[in-house]
């Protein structure tokens, strides 16, 4: 490396030590002590669980019976049962496609806002299928009505944690992360349990109620709701207003954030460190492009610019690896099954020769709570165990599951009543199986896609692996009915053996990404130089806007700080002075 990315590298340590030794603690005390961070963390949690509701809650309404009779053959028929599941899945990716542009060009304040109004909109048709005169007006209505919300949901699962990450103070943003993967998981248990509860409006068979299916789509319309009020009284993303020039406007958010004067040393060097990263962004941008300028602000520029930024993660061979990486590592997240078995744990588990709705649902519900435990683990060792034993070790024990169920399925599907231990056996590794991916593929593919990239191209990259993501989550919800229909014990086999494959894949074609630097990520995949430029770049520019200085000077005031508190405690006794001016001096060097 050259002394200009040597010294980049440099500052950014020096930068984090400094803030550390200025800002409060990190994690879950971080969260507490500032009410401003901990409504924030709710925020994120809420967006979460939005999330998380939507993708569980479909699955107990396609068992009941008030719902099959309202919608006849669109349940029944395998093919389109699939439809009716899996438009939400089309729909998110869609959702993907759009935000990166309302984001940059609207904020992500007012994207959130949109995308809400569209969720609510897609929510509210979806009810009034129950005022259809017949079965095939009644599916028009969930088909476009799941779209619709398959839009706002896409869309919000990228601008949720992108804008709670961008108000967050540095120090929480991974304890934020946390939080939503918890909300997620949270947010698909309540709907499971929810739909439990539900069936029981008007009894569980011939009488029931269109209640029981209605209320659980229509308590969707809460948290967004909510989430678009409390959306009103947030502040736009610091960052968002500084990359469009609004300096002073971000200045007075992020005090007011932090609970900090604006001219405080913290409020400084994070305001700087936003500052070189959007000078860093734009100035990528024009040398990429220079024939296209994003501040004559038309939506025309912002279209071309965001579509052409995509097309540099095909500019070169190591770059494409870093393409395979992503978007095949959400291939095999999809296609472990994980999402057949959220979307259709009800039928799964009355194949697998459990007797009544009932009781499927309550084996349902157990999925979402083993689920909801299983990501505990990750969030606390993933960093020190690293991603790669983690999600190999996860598609074992996944595929071990799926092989298991199929020998019992094939053994013991002609007679269940006689076989019912066996059958509770394979409900027991449909259990297992989203214990092994709680805690492996559920994370940990999310992790490798988000930290795989150069500075320059993150966010398209990001946005690459979500689109592959909500592509193979919409062929999974709908193709699965027919092969449950069709291959039967089968489909598990074919799981079992498409995960194996992804074990094999992380293995030999994916590289450990625990605690690499941008420059080691380069020489993994061959693309030195890449980072190399980048950092080249933001050295100039710390240079250009203070930051090196600011860094100076904050320095000159830590040391002052100490010696005033030095001599302060010197007057009070030498006894006094050692542990304070240790604790001073541990916060002045790096």
């Amino acid at each position: 490396m050259g002394a200009p990315a040597a010294s980049t590298g440099a500052a950014e340590a020096l930068a984090m030590a400094r803030r550390k030794a200025l800002a409060g603690p990190s994690g879950p005390a971080g969260l507490l002590q500032n009410g401003r961070v901990f409504g924030i963390a709710c925020f994120a949690c809420l967006g979460g669980l939005l999330y998380g509701y939507n993708q569980g809650v479909f699955s107990g309404v396609l068992a009941m019976e008030a719902f099959k009779k309202d919608l006849g053959d669109n349940v029944s028929d395998a093919g389109k049962k699939g439809w009716l599941t899996a438009i939400l899945e089309l729909g998110a990716w869609a959702g993907t496609l759009y935000t990166p542009i309302l984001a940059e060009k609207l904020s992500r304040k007012y994207t959130i806002l949109i995308n809400v109004a569209i969720f609510i909109i897609g929510v509210i048709v979806q009810v009034c299928a129950v005022t259809a005169g017949d079965s095939s007006a009644a599916a028009r209505f969930i088909l476009g009505g799941r779209f619709v919300t398959g839009l706002g949901v896409g869309s919000l699962s990228m601008t949720v944690p992108m804008y709670n990450a961008e108000v967050a103070p540095p120090e929480v943003r991974g304890s934020l992360v946390g939080l939503q993967q918890f909300a997620i998981t949270f947010g698909i248990m309540i709907s499971f349990w929810i739909d439990y509860g539900t069936n029981y409006i008007g009894g569980t068979g011939e009488g029931q109620k269109d209640a029981a299916w209605l209320l659980p789509l229509a308590l969707q319309l809460f948290p967004a709701v909510v989430l678009g009020v409390g959306m009103l009284f947030m502040p736009f993303s610091p960052r968002w207003l500084i990359h469009h020039d609004r300096d002073p406007e971000a200045l007075k958010i992020l005090a007011t954030l932090r609970g900090l004067p604006e001219d405080h040393d913290l409020i400084t060097l994070e305001y700087l460190e936003i500052k070189s990263q959007s000078l860093f962004e734009k100035r990528t941008e024009a040398l990429r492009f220079p024939q296209h300028d994003r501040s004559d602000g038309t939506w025309w520029t912002y279209i071309v610019l965001e579509g052409k930024s995509f097309t540099t993660l095909f500019s070169s061979w190591p770059m494409g690896k870093r393409v395979m990486v992503a978007t095949v590592t959400m291939f095999f997240q999809q296609f472990t099954g994980i999402n057949a078995v959220l979307y259709y744990a009800p039928s799964i588990f009355e194949q697998l020769g459990l007797s009544g709705k009932t009781t499927s649902l309550l084996a349902t519900g157990v999925v979402g709570v083993v689920m909801f435990i299983a990501t505990i683990p990750a969030v606390l060792w993933i960093d020190s165990v690293g991603r790669k034993p983690v999600l190999i070790v996860g598609a074992i024990g996944m595929a071990f599951c799926h092989y298991t169920i199929a020998v019992l399925f094939a053994q013991n599907s002609h007679d269940w009543p006689s076989n019912i231990a066996s059958g509770w056996a394979a409900v027991a590794m449909v259990w297992l199986f989203v214990v092994h991916f709680g805690y492996s593929w559920g994370p940990c593919a999310w992790i490798i896609v988000a930290e795989i990239w150069p500075m320059s191209v993150r966010a398209k990259g990001i946005a690459l692996g979500a689109s592959s993501n909500w592509m193979n989550n919409f062929i999974i919800g709908q193709v699965t009915p027919k092969m449950l229909e069709k291959l039967e014990w089968g489909t598990y086999v074919f799981f079992g053996t498409i995960t194996v494959c992804g074990a094999l894949f992380i293995y030999f074609l994916v590289p450990e990404t625990k605690q690499l630097s941008l420059e080691e990520m380069d020489t993994v995949f061959g693309s030195t130089g890449v980072t190399a430029g980048d950092l080249e770049r933001m050295a100039a520019i710390h240079q250009e806007i203070g930051l090196d200085a600011a860094l100076a000077g904050l320095d000159a005031n830590i040391e002052k700080d100490r010696k005033e508190k030095h001599d302060a405690l010197e007057l009070e006794g030498p006894g006094h002075a050692a542990p304070e001016e240790k604790e001073i001096s541990e916060k002045a060097s790096s």
